[in-house]
């Protein structure tokens, strides 16, 4: 099999058409425990990384802002405060499971005049041209098979001005850390995801497809140079665990 005709899902090589099938499968697994496991697998601390995203986001009064990949609406929620009445955030999921979730939050929080669903494929948007101030993805742009179609896609609806803000699992800066990185990958969290989600497979996806995701300066390159935005900063966290790139489309 040659890079041309096969996509990683995970450590395995697949048929582009058949990684989104096989991620769906995951999530639709994984759906009723993730929040659980997000907390349990970074020991409460992806709240810290979405909140500094939050913070990069720039959001104010009145913005319309997309989540993709947003699941159960963590982030969607907090966004939707910010922009307040006259604002609306779009809480995007190609996962029927996973936005089922963020719909009953969104509800349960009251918050349905402000934020709406919309289950959709990131490489194909199905909104107007610069339709938003704001578009977030966190934890979900490895997941995607065209991870550079995604991101043309994500500039095109993006508003002159406006900001993307990729939150995701990356490459970490010090080598000792490395190790004690991948053994708690390969070793830890997938008996975790086997005792709290009865599912030690779909975790041991997921520490595989962090592996497989592009490092801090190939993600750079890949947001410039192949997607066409204009700016894009690196804010690295928890020793490059995970990364933050804020791109800008002017």
């Amino acid at each position: 099999m040659n890079d041309q005709t096969t996509t990683h899902f995970g450590f395995t090589q697949v048929k582009p058409e058949e990684k989104a099938g096989k991620v769906a499968e995951v999530f639709d697994s994984v759906a009723s425990k993730y929040d659980i496991m997000n907390d349990v697998m970074s020991f409460g601390v992806h709240h810290l990384w979405k909140k500094f995203t939050l913070e990069l986001c720039g959001l104010r009064p009145g913005h319309v802002v997309l989540d993709l990949a947003g699941g159960t609406g963590d982030l969607a929620i907090k966004q939707a405060k910010i922009v307040g009445e006259s604002g609306h955030v779009v809480l995007a999921d190609i996962n029927a499971a996973m936005l089922r979730e963020g719909r009953d939050r969104v509800l349960n929080k009251g918050l349905v005049q402000r934020i709406s669903t919309s289950q959709c494929n990131a490489e194909i948007l199905p909104f107007e041209d610069n339709s938003f101030d704001c578009i977030t993805i966190a934890f979900g742009l490895r997941n995607v098979t065209d991870k550079a179609k995604a991101l043309r896609s994500m500039r095109r609806v993006l508003k002159p001005g406006g900001r993307l803000c990729v939150l995701e699992f990356s490459k970490p800066l010090y080598q000792p850390l490395e190790k004690i990185y991948d053994f708690y990958s390969f070793n830890i969290l997938p008996k975790m995801g086997e005792l709290i989600a009865n599912d030690r497979a779909s975790y041991q996806y997921l520490a595989e497809s962090i592996r497989m995701h592009p490092d801090q300066q190939a993600l750079k390159d890949m947001m410039m140079i192949e997607a066409g935005f204009d700016e894009v900063e690196i804010f690295n966290m928890t020793g490059g665990i995970v990364a933050l790139h804020r791109a800008f489309k002017y």
